[in-house]
């Protein structure tokens, strides 16, 4: 339905155009319209400040212009005309007409006798009630009493712009006529652009599609290109000396031209069936942008011709990029891309012929462009929803191919089901048994780990069990050597106190039996005897204590039979291992304890006792290897309560280790040991106990220097 009433709308644009295009025009010299440029004569080469009575006086340097209308692409400043003689009382009320809306100036000059009678000054308009005709078009009106001298006609024309400006001069109706022609046309032209650009709206706002926004814009600028160009702007906006009226046209044009360069792209989808040509035009879309900027802050010349060579580079890789899409990627709506770009290029080479003298200036040549526009506008229409049936087409045939393969891609999983089925269960089989033996081999892998653990903290307790047998035989040797000489005082103090008991005191010799008594008591020195039974007291008493404290330690640090997580004191743990490893350390070796207040920390006892129990060992181990023969060295251990951390800081004087040595001490048997000496173990299990706990533990060393743990243990592991 759409289709068809965009064909009817063409149709009948087409045929109201052809009727308007062959009525009079200008330059047919019909209806007493006469061109007064063709014979006249042009002065180019004057001072700036040349005035009309300077040009007077300069009547010899006039040459003939040979054109029916001055081309300012040809020349860049302004010229003084000479019209041919004309016999003006000829015309009924006479009138005068530049036929150009883009004029800076033009002015009139009417001369009898080297004397200016009449002028007639182009001045910018404020008022539509003011103008005639868009711009500076303007027919006027000559008094009757200047037709009558039959004056010489001199003009002033100026243009910035690649314009041409012939001029005219007819009866008044003859002018009124082509006005209301003109109004015609732009009427309908504006009419049809309306009517595509609010059809093309609704298609956008209906579909989503980015395509019909681009060509929304390129409908628009289209239609303002040629209305600035046409003086439109000024007639209906009254921009006629305004900035943007001065850049509209090229303004408009260089929009446009972004607008054709985006949709070009959406519509043709150059990415995925031109990519080679779509680097190119994103090239050509960055340069019209930045001409666009180059125009607004003041570059007119420049960005003027800029924009002609793009909008030629932009044809001409629009239509290659459409040919290739239509032809080799068989895109049909490419094919109405083809055409419209055909009708346009068609319309503006009538326009250029024309402005270049090849094609005669008449109404067909001057509307040529806004004419092949409007079949250019009406065609990438259809192209656009011809896409969208393309586009649907396309769809449909890719869902039919997906269901086709869909059923023969059911028939080939039926097919292979069975077959599927069947080394499945084979491989499901493997697996299991597979599994099976990985389960055995885990479980006997769990065994030997966990006997390797228990056998590295034995281990560690056989090197200790020496050294704590002879720290317990010390306290009770120094019990069993103080018994004999406490028995042997006990005796003389019982003597004493058995004499006491054999007193008679109804004897008259008590006297006698007492100074015995005195005389023992100082043949055994009592006092002596009472001085060595405290002191030989206090030695058994520390003696059971020290083995009191020995046997405690021992007990605190080995549990092997404790898996579930305690409460427990941190510095109780590393008091009892520094008891039971005490023996170990040499003379020399100063143990410095700074054990901060702790809170208790849940943990495995016997494991945390163990990690302790080996970093203590191999400081020791460490300080006793060193070779440095200090007269003191020094084993500090240090505790300490942060952010609900527990620290502990077991730093050495030993002999250090290198950055590779300490990149590799946790690894499982990687020792330094002497063949025999270690097992290799004690730091991978340090590490995995205290990586158990939650904690982790870092190391700082310096060759020669000394190597300090830092344990870092939550208080609650189980947050």
């Amino acid at each position: 339905m759409t289709k068809v009433f965009l064909k009817k709308l063409l149709l009948l644009f087409l045929c109201l155009s052809y009727s308007f295009v062959l009525k009079a025009a200008p330059e047919q010299e019909k209806d007493s319209i006469v061109n007064i440029t063709k014979h006249s004569l042009v002065l180019t080469e004057f001072p700036d400040s040349a005035s009309i009575q300077w040009v007077l006086q300069a009547k010899d340097k006039f040459r003939p212009l040979n054109a029916p209308f001055v081309n300012f692409a040809e020349v860049s400043k302004p010229v003084w005309l000479k019209a041919a003689p004309i016999k003006l009382s000829s015309f009924s009320n006479a009138s005068i007409m530049i036929d150009q809306a883009r004029m800076k100036t033009s002015d009139i000059y009417f001369v009898k006798d080297s004397s200016v009678i009449y002028k007639i000054e182009g001045k910018p308009y404020a008022t539509i009630a003011d103008l005639e005709f868009p711009g500076n078009i303007k027919s006027h009106l000559l008094p009757r009493s200047i037709v009558a001298q039959q004056p010489d006609i001199f003009l002033k024309l100026y243009s910035d712009e690649v314009v041409i400006a012939p001029v005219f001069v007819a009866p008044k109706y003859s002018f009124d006529n082509i006005f209301a022609q003109r109004d015609i046309f732009f009427g309908m032209y504006t009419g049809v652009m309306i009517i595509m650009f609010t059809y093309n709206l609704f298609l956008f706002f209906s579909v989503k599609d980015s395509s019909y926004l681009n060509y929304i814009f390129c409908i628009f600028f289209t239609w303002a290109t040629q209305t600035a160009l046409q003086g439109y702007f000024t007639k209906y906006f009254l921009l006629n000396e305004g900035w943007l009226n001065n850049i509209s046209v090229c303004l408009f044009a260089n929009l446009g031209l972004v607008a054709s360069i985006m949709f070009t792209q959406s519509f043709l989808n150059t990415k995925v069936n031109a990519p080679k040509n779509h680097k190119i035009i994103n090239i050509l879309l960055a340069l019209s942008i930045l001409n666009t900027v180059l125009l607004l802050v003041g570059f007119k010349q420049f960005s003027f011709i800029a924009m002609q060579i793009l909008i030629l580079a932009g044809s001409i890789i629009g239509t290659y990029t459409a040919y290739q899409s239509f032809f080799h990627k068989k895109f049909k709506p490419a094919g109405y891309y083809l055409a419209s770009w055909s009708f346009l290029f068609f319309g503006m080479l009538i326009f250029i012929l024309k402005d270049y003298e090849i094609l005669p200036y008449n109404t067909y040549t001057m509307y040529a462009v806004q004419f092949t526009s409007v079949i250019e506008v009406m065609l990438l229409s259809f192209a656009l929803a011809d896409r969208i049936n393309f586009f649907k087409k396309e769809n449909e045939l890719a869902q039919q191919r997906a269901l086709l393969i869909s059923k023969e891609n059911e028939q080939l999983i039926l097919q292979q089901n069975i077959e599927l089925e069947k080394k499945v269960n084979e491989r499901t089989e493997a697996l299991q048994e597979t599994n099976s033996n990985l389960n055995n081999a885990l479980s006997n892998l769990k065994a030997a780990q966990s006997q390797l653990v228990d056998a590295e903290k034995m281990a560690a307790l056989g090197q200790l069990t020496a050294g704590i047998a002879h720290e317990i035989n010390n306290p009770i040797n120094f019990v069993t050597s103080n018994i004999k000489p406490l028995q042997l005082d006990i005796a003389d103090l019982k003597e004493i106190i058995s004499k006491y008991e054999n007193l008679d005191f109804s004897a008259p010799d008590i006297e006698d039996q007492i100074r015995e008594i005195e005389a023992f008591k100082k043949q055994i020195d009592l006092e002596f005897i009472n001085d060595e039974i405290e002191s030989l007291l206090t030695g058994i008493t520390d003696g059971a204590k020290r083995t009191a404290e020995i046997i405690r330690s021992l007990r605190n640090f080995s549990r092997l039979d404790e898996d579930d997580l305690k409460p427990v004191d941190i510095n109780e743990g590393l008091q009892s291992t520094v008891v039971l490893v005490k023996n170990t350390m040499p003379d020399n070796l100063k143990l410095v304890k700074n054990f901060g207040n702790l809170p208790k920390v849940e943990c495995l006892p016997g494991k945390i006792n163990q990690v302790f129990m080996n970093l203590i060992s191999n400081a020791i181990q460490a300080i006793k290897s060193n070779g440095m023969n200090r007269e003191e060295e020094l084993l500090t251990i240090t505790t300490y309560y942060e952010n609900d951390n527990v620290i502990i800081s077991i730093k050495d004087t030993g002999s250090g280790m290198t950055d590779e040595v300490k990149h590799k001490i946790f690894e499982p048997f990687f020792t330094t040991k002497e063949v025999g000496e270690g097992t290799g173990l004690g730091l991978s299990i340090v590490f995995s106990i205290i990586e158990k706990h939650k904690g982790h533990i870092d190391v700082l060393s310096k060759l020669n220097e000394g190597t300090e743990f830092i344990i870092t243990l939550p208080v609650n592991t189980l947050k």
